[in-house]
């Protein structure tokens, strides 16, 4: 049996699956590591951690899979998209990475020179003008490590999404390359085009000496060469190193930033099908085929993927707050011990008893785009309690993905009869049927929330040449829990004139 190795690194942690050549992925491993802010609405990760961690969980997943040693024929890596890291040429990061969900450059989107350029970045780039794209990420590690910028000019470092820190990580510096689905979150990268515009990066005064190099998402990305010496002093055992040591040699031949890399896993291959993904953030998109549509109302336009020549292009909605909002019910506001509460807390009483809450807790993404909003509960009365507050939280979720996903049916004129959808807050059963009444829609749950990783898996084996097609990948997916909308639309046009309501409100406060 021929395996693919499939890295999906997320935001808080990373996993390690093993994709057979019979469409079968494994259980995976899970390797968290920690999350740093250093200051209100910055949100830092340590890269070399990170890349331990891509370790940890590869030999943990040979450890419980001994069958799989010496018969993985390629690996596919999928990353959290937009969290950007500066290193040098021995691949070592010169500071902490800045991630997705980090505001400190919002000071730089409102320079004038920039503000001036947004809508020649929006019909270039498909993208707005935000923290969260990585352009400002990089322009601010350069601005604030001494001697980055000379160092970047000369080739003595690097400015990279995630992905091309780990292929160049992996591969001990041979390779140095990203993913146009990567390179589309990057605000310095033409769609159209698929290269880096050279006017933003003059604008960002960013060299592309430093920048990796686009290419497809199915490619040779070269093959993984891991150090034993480097290995030994990172804390692994003799057994962990010589499991490790094993997958040198091996082909990295798929790349993909992770909500593409989910669209493709939920077999969402034809113009208009759609998915969901919801996890710290919450990330709806729309297949659009070959051709880009550029939105009217606020959303983004990526490179899903590109395969044999051919790019398919993503409509995308961006939520910043989902599963995070349930750990902010768990963590700060101690209300839930555990997030499965939730829907029994949720199913307790007959409504939130008109509380909303925004979650703009690092800012408003699409469609508003305000990274200083912060967050807002409104409706609050002297009967208001735990079970409300709770109940606000997890429908605010639905209330987000309904809003993007109503303007993706105006820009595209496509209401898709179904929805897929994957992630960990999919097991709410009570934010699902939220979710499927409020778009009066279908909802329907991958068996298994990794869609990401069986995405990026995909991807390596169709490059590797164990599967023939993206076609021919559709016999894989499998459904697990389905929701039929029961609300009436007089119901869902009040709740969702009382969240957009409360969204008015943050806007409205002063925050933004």
């Amino acid at each position: 049996m021929k395996y693919i190795l499939c890295i999906d690194q997320g935001t808080t942690s990373t996993k390690a699956f093993l994709l057979d050549e019979e469409g079968n992925l494994s259980q995976g491993t899970h390797v968290p590591f920690k999350q740093y802010y250093p200051q209100p609405g910055w949100v830092s990760h340590d890269a070399e951690e990170i890349y331990v961690s891509v370790l940890k969980a590869i030999a943990m997943i040979l450890k419980e899979h001994p069958e799989a040693k010496g018969n993985i024929e390629c690996m596919g890596i999928t990353n959290q998209r937009e969290t950007t890291v500066a290193f040098s040429h021995t691949g070592k990061p010169l500071d902490q990475a800045i991630v997705w969900q980090c505001r400190r450059t919002s000071d730089i989107c409102r320079r004038p020179e920039i503000r001036e350029q947004g809508r020649r970045i929006t019909e270039i780039t498909g993208l707005k003008i935000d923290p969260y794209f990585s352009a400002t990420k990089m322009l601010w590690l350069m601005e604030n490590i001494r001697s980055l910028r000379q160092r970047c000019a000369t080739g003595e470092a690097h400015l990279s999404t995630i992905d091309g820190f780990l292929v160049y990580r992996l591969t001990n510096g041979a390779s140095y390359a990203s993913d146009y689905s990567n390179c589309s979150r990057t605000m310095l990268f033409d769609i159209a085009r698929k290269e880096y515009d050279q006017e933003f990066l003059e604008l960002f005064g960013i060299p592309q000496k430093a920048l990796a190099k686009p290419m497809e998402s199915c490619a040779d990305y070269g093959e993984i060469d891991l150090k034993p010496d480097f290995l030994k002093d990172s804390g692994f055992d003799n057994d962990e190193i010589e499991d490790l040591l094993s997958i040198n040699g091996v082909h990295i031949t798929g790349v993909l930033g992770d909500q593409p890399a989910a669209l493709l896993g939920q077999n969402a291959v034809n113009k208009g099908d759609s998915k969901t993904t919801y996890g710290t953030g919450s990330f709806t998109l729309m297949n659009l085929g070959t051709e880009p549509v550029f939105s009217k109302n606020g959303l983004l336009t990526s490179c899903a993927w590109s395969i044999k020549g051919v790019t398919n292009y993503a409509l995308e909605g961006s939520i910043f707050q989902a599963g995070s909002v349930i750990s902010w019910l768990k963590d700060e506001l101690q209300f839930i011990n555990t997030p499965a509460e939730c829907d029994d807390i949720c199913n307790s009483i007959e409504d939130a008893g008109g509380v909303y809450l925004v979650p703009a807790f690092t800012g408003l993404g699409a469609p508003y785009w305000k990274p200083d909003a912060r967050g807002i509960l409104t409706g609050l009365t002297r009967g208001t309690g735990r079970a409300q507050i709770v109940r606000a939280g997890v429908e605010s979720i639905a209330y987000q993905v309904t809003e993007l996903v109503n303007l993706m049916t105006d820009d595209t004129g496509i209401k898709a009869g179904t929805m897929k959808v994957d992630g960990g807050v999919c097991a709410s059963s009570f934010l699902m049927q939220l979710q499927s009444d409020l778009l009066g829609v279908k909802i329907t749950r991958a068996l298994s929330d990794e869609m990401t990783a069986m995405g990026a898996g995909l991807a390596a084996g169709i490059e590797a040449g164990i599967f023939d097609s993206v076609e021919s990948t559709g016999r894989f997916y499998q459904a697990g829990a389905s929701y039929e909308p029961d609300m009436s639309a007089f119901e869902v046009s009040q709740k969702m004139e009382g969240y957009r309501s409360a969204v008015r409100a943050t806007l409205l406060s002063g925050n933004d």
